[in-house]
């Protein structure tokens, strides 16, 4: 789950990090009442969509004026802000927020993610504030510090003084940095987080370390601890399929093919989509229907998938382990006839029950095509697309 800018600010506000005064708003007016109570003579105008780069789409516009700020909030509010992590669509700009401009003097970046090798935290800075990480790591690798984090020991202050140093953190300055890393860490660590990022960390010109920007995503298993941050939760920045999706306890990620996936296991799924783009096609979604899929799943599953205009067929590939291929092999059925299913489908099965899941969709009567192997799934289901 994401939150917007100014959510991760307040958030990392309670933690101790500090972060420029800021207000959100809704309207034009409501940003020109918030850029006169802050006080000038420099304000921020930034649109809040779930993407970075924001500034470079234009999104994230100086005013030194109070006409400038209802200038600027009038463009930005309601556009389609397309930038490369939005798609060529865009996305549209429903908040603002506008802040107290910075005294910036140079521009530094801190992250924390999860490294899935070592299965430890990792407190990722560098000098090369204000550009995309994955820029900075293509370019110049070494201009990106880590220290992988202790659990039992937390951040220690040598390790977050050593990557204030190490980034170039002036001396009178480092105290502040640690602090600010350590606060970050401890934000990260208590909040289920699974990526925390401030980019940029300003060092001011009066020496003081300030989160310019706050991204911060959550491991969604985890948010029944949190109902504070689930009340965060934007629903207008999320797919409406996927919406849907979690109501049926459904993992779907819509994407740009035409080939409708329905799998039973995330690596699976992912395996399935990797074999669809070998023999030449390109799957329309990722859909997880988990080890416990019912005939009502499997339905909802089958109407997500058709919501998409682009849908020219499905595969339902199943490896029948905890699941049963005869129950999903019920619920195929019962879904396509609920459906009035019009687009070819493919259906593949392994494991338990095979040979009685195969004789339910055979004795049918629907067209469904049945497969052996993941390529001859594939090369059907392709040539039924097509």
């Amino acid at each position: 789950m994401k939150i917007h800018e100014y959510q991760g600010k307040e958030l990392l506000r309670r933690y101790g990090v500090p972060v420029p005064r800021g207000v959100p708003c809704f309207s034009v007016d409501e940003a020109v009442r918030a850029a006169e109570s802050l006080g000038g003579p420099v304000w921020v105008v930034k649109a809040q969509i779930h993407a970075g780069g924001r500034g470079k789409g234009g999104g994230v516009k100086l005013a030194r004026s109070i006409d400038e700020v209802r200038h600027h909030s009038d463009a930005i509010l309601g556009m389609q802000l397309i930038t490369h992590q939005t798609g060529p669509d865009g996305q549209k700009v429903r908040r603002l927020l506008v802040e107290q401009g910075a005294d910036i003097r140079k521009e530094y970046y801190v992250g924390i993610v999860v490294d899935r090798v070592t299965q430890r935290v990792v407190v990722m800075a560098s000098s090369e504030g204000g550009m995309e990480i994955e820029e900075v790591a293509e370019r110049s690798p070494e201009l990106i510090h880590k220290v992988q984090v202790d659990p039992q020991a937390g951040l220690t202050d040598a390790e977050a003084e050593q990557l204030a140093r190490s980034i170039g953190v002036p001396g009178a300055s480092v105290g502040q940095a640690r602090d600010v890393f350590q606060a970050l860490y401890k934000a990260f660590w208590e909040t289920d987080a699974s990526l925390a990022e401030i980019n940029p960390l300003i060092l001011t010109g009066d020496g003081r370390i300030v989160a310019l920007d706050a991204k911060l995503n959550f491991d969604a298993n985890a948010l029944f601890r949190h109902p504070d941050i689930v009340e965060m939760r934007d629903l207008d920045e999320e797919d409406p399929a996927e919406i849907e999706a979690s109501k049926y306890d459904l993992s779907y990620i819509q994407l740009d093919g035409n080939i409708g996936c329905l799998v039973n296991g995330a690596g699976l799924a992912m395996a399935t989509m990797d074999t669809i783009k070998l023999f030449g096609g390109e799957p329309a979604n990722f859909l997880d229907v988990g080890g416990g899929a019912t005939t009502e799943k499997v339905t909802e599953a089958f109407k997500i998938m058709l919501r998409n205009p682009n849908l020219k067929a499905i595969l339902v590939n199943i490896f029948g382990g905890i699941m049963r291929c005869d129950v999903i092999a019920e619920g195929v059925v019962a879904a396509s006839r609920a459906v009035g299913l019009k687009v070819p489908l493919v259906v593949r099965m392994k494991g338990t029950n095979e040979d009685k899941g195969r004789k339910i969709l055979a004795d049918s009567g629907l067209p469904i095509i049945s497969a052996d192997t993941m390529a001859e799934a594939a090369r059907e289901v392709v040539a039924a697309a097509g």
